[in-house]
């Protein structure tokens, strides 16, 4: 669970995978964040990773699922901790694990709180991203997703920041994984660290590199 600045909702996504899913063992990276998420993580998760400064989603999300497999998990959750995420549907994805290797919360964007604009370039990214991948990916932007060990151990996905999760699924989707979707509630809410210009950019360019990639 990467974290920033997030110490007024990470303490509830916790509880609720705790509650969605016992046993569960929770790891916590917090992004160098300013405020109490630190603090929340040390309290609250089985292990805590720190970093001293702001280094990336991307790089809290790898720090984390080194972390997940140094602990011998077989099957491993990502999710957000600014609440956009409902823990109750954690299950499901791990369930779907059964068959696929990989699988995604995709979010419905139509008749829901997402922003317009945030539902146009969702679904054009989707689209770039299903054609680079080879195939049919229809919400590539979510952070909500299981995965097997193996996948963990051989997708060495680039990025640091937002690019990395769209760098990993199109590596998942090349190297012959099966990628599977389950549908989630779509929570849309100001929490989300993605940054239109500086982000948007780094996920265009993650799509241009796998795509020049393919081509050659």
């Amino acid at each position: 669970m990467p974290a920033l600045d997030a110490a007024a909702t990470l303490g509830g996504v916790i509880d609720g995978l705790r509650t969605a899913v016992p046993g569960i063992l929770v790891v916590g990276i917090d992004d160098g964040s300013r405020d109490a998420t630190g603090a929340v993580i040390r309290a609250h998760c089985d292990r805590a990773i720190a970093f001293s400064r702001n280094q990336g989603k991307g790089s809290a999300l790898r720090a984390g699922i080194a972390e997940a497999l140094a602990l011998g998990a077989d099957s491993i959750l990502t999710i957000d901790s600014d609440g956009q995420h409902d823990p109750a549907y954690a299950p499901r994805l791990l369930a779907a694990l059964e068959h696929a290797d990989v699988v995604v919360g995709t979010r419905r964007r139509s008749g829901t709180s997402m922003p317009v604009h945030r539902r146009l370039s969702n679904a054009l990214s989707s689209a770039a991203i299903s054609i680079v991948a080879g195939r049919r990916l229809p919400d590539t932007q979510s952070g909500f997703r299981a995965i097997r060990r193996r996948v963990a151990e051989t997708v060495a996905a680039r990025g640091d920041r937002y690019d990395f999760e769209t760098d990993f699924i199109i590596r998942a989707a090349r190297q012959g994984y099966r990628i599977n979707s389950v549908s989630v509630p779509t929570i849309y809410g100001g929490g989300s660290h993605f940054r239109e210009g500086r982000d948007t950019l780094l996920v265009i360019a993650t799509i241009w590199r796998n795509h020049r990639r393919r081509a050659t």
